[in-house]
């Protein structure tokens, strides 16, 4: 076992603070990493403070890793010591369903491990997450990085925030010819008007301010609709393949479900604490519309996220911070004053660590 500092919440009323975990010593397929950054997801801060009434305490949250292997198991194949690597929301599942057969880990049937809040596999322990200086993690869910080092920050999220808006982007597939839209520009929606206008549909922003117009035409958006307007909306009607539904708050979504064309799909990645009201059936069941939802992305998918965003020159607009300001940074959140995401700068835990020492 190796000691590990991280930050971690020991209650739901409790910031996070300075706290000492271990990892487990590399076993044969195992990829241990020195985590440089780790994004800041708003799922960390409903786990952190128990909103989804699941959480294993102590918390240590991060699922948006980015770091260099200091070293492997005799069995791994895949990583040397050196590589860049990154790790999104998973470190383990079944491996044995249907599901992990088809490279769909994040809908394992015998439920996926978590990157933090567990439980492991093996004994049903809680795991930790990326606010830590390292992690060791099996090479499966180990994935490579070809960004250029200086952008290694900025992908951070794209570990959580990218696969959760690529995956239903390429699964009800976006391109050429397509009309998606984008409900939400923050931390997901961000990334969700530049993966669609890189993929090369016709990109539409639904915000309910005003003042990011000029923001999401800088993404990529081809057009932005203020949501709250009726007349905008109207404009759109029964004209949109695709809609992502990006906000993590409860809202109706019967306007949204009017701009679909017939056989037109609402898709929802926003994770809300509570439900968004009952939809009117007559908004789906005329036009044979639907309304599904999306969890992160396979290994495999995931994989292809990080090729494809490498390759178009995709990142995520962050702001880093540092460790001990992630209380602060978990206010700012939700006051939506982030553009568009905070990702730690994990050297700030290391000084931290020998200070204390």
């Amino acid at each position: 076992m190796t000691k590990t500092y991280a930050y971690a919440a020991q209650s739901a009323t409790q910031p996070l603070a300075p706290f000492v975990i271990e990892r487990r010593t590399p076993g044969p397929h195992d990829v241990q990493i020195d985590i440089l950054y780790c994004g800041v997801c708003h799922s960390d801060l409903h786990t952190a403070r128990n909103e989804w009434k699941n959480t294993l305490y102590p918390s240590v949250p991060g699922h948006e890793i980015v770091g260099t292997v200091t070293a492997v198991g005799d069995a791994v194949s895949r990583f040397e010591v050196g590589d860049t690597v990154g790790v999104g929301c998973m470190v383990d599942s079944c491996q044995r369903c249907d599901a992990c057969a088809e490279s769909l880990e994040q809908y394992c049937e015998n439920g996926f491990t978590g990157t933090y809040n567990g439980p492991a596999q093996e004994d049903g322990g809680n795991t930790y997450g990326g606010y830590s200086d390292k992690i060791v993690v099996h090479e499966k869910f180990v994935l490579g990085i070809k960004h250029d080092r200086s952008q290694l920050a900025a992908v951070a999220p794209l570990l959580c925030a990218g696969i959760t808006t690529y995956s239903p982007l390429r699964h009800w597939n976006a391109g050429p010819g397509k009309k998606v839209g984008i409900v939400g520009l923050g931390g997901l929606g961000h990334m969700g008007v530049k993966l669609a206008h890189a993929m090369g549909a016709h990109v539409v922003l639904f915000t309910t301010s005003p003042g990011k117009e000029a923001d999401a035409k800088r993404l990529g958006a081809d057009e932005v609709v203020i949501s709250r307007d009726p007349a905008q909306m109207a404009r759109h009607a029964s004209s949109l393949d695709l809609i992502v539904n990006t906000v993590a708050a409860p809202h109706d979504l019967d306007p949204f479900l009017a701009l679909l064309k017939r056989d037109g799909t609402l898709c929802l990645v926003g994770a809300p604490e509570h439900p968004h009201p009952s939809p009117t059936v007559f908004n789906l069941i005329m036009k044979r519309r639907a309304i599904a939802g999306s969890l992160i992305g396979g290994i495999r998918e995931t994989q292809e996220m990080l090729d494809f965003c490498a390759e178009h020159g995709i990142v995520s607009d962050i702001e880093t911070i540092a460790m001990r300001d992630i209380n602060r940074a978990y206010e700012r959140m939700l006051k939506s004053d982030v553009k568009y995401r905070f990702v730690i700068d994990m050297a700030t835990l290391k000084e931290e660590a020998k200070a204390a020492a």
